[in-house]
């Protein structure tokens, strides 16, 4: 499964040729993940940071920018997990405008508690319904 999120781009994205900034696609990509929590995962992100005291912090990020995009562009923001570990996972994201490849980035994250800054497993209907955004082997 894969989830999709509809990002616009801002003058805040764009250098002054009104072309997206490349170090803001981390910013749209971590935003897909917040996205992706709240709604694909049915966990808000406001709460499990704020109530639950977690956090997914970036261990390693990657990213591929392979056409321009443009201040008003609206980019389809495609999030598939690549694998899951114990307390980490490695997730990718594509991003589109039409049916052009802009971007796309990968990262490693890893759930800690932000009590302890240790990580922290992850566990229960959180980690299935991570684990529906898996790609399924000979698909």
């Amino acid at each position: 499964m894969i989830f999709t999120r509809d990002k616009t781009l801002h003058f805040q994205h764009c250098d002054p040729a009104g072309i997206i900034f490349f170090p803001q696609y981390f910013v749209l990509f971590h935003e897909v993940l917040e996205d992706w929590f709240t709604f694909g995962l049915e966990q808000p992100y406001g709460e499990y940071v704020r109530t639950q005291r977690l956090g997914v912090p970036a261990v390693k990020a990657d990213a591929e920018f392979l056409s321009q995009a443009w201040l008003g562009d609206t980019l389809r923001m495609d999030l598939q997990v690549a694998r899951l570990g114990s307390s980490s996972l490695d997730y990718e994201v594509e991003a589109w405008r039409d049916d052009t490849l802009c971007a796309r980035g990968s990262s490693t994250v890893v759930q800690v508690s932000l009590e302890t800054r240790r990580p922290v497993p992850f566990t229960g209907d959180l980690r299935a319904r991570i684990e529906a955004y898996m790609p399924r082997p000979g698909l």
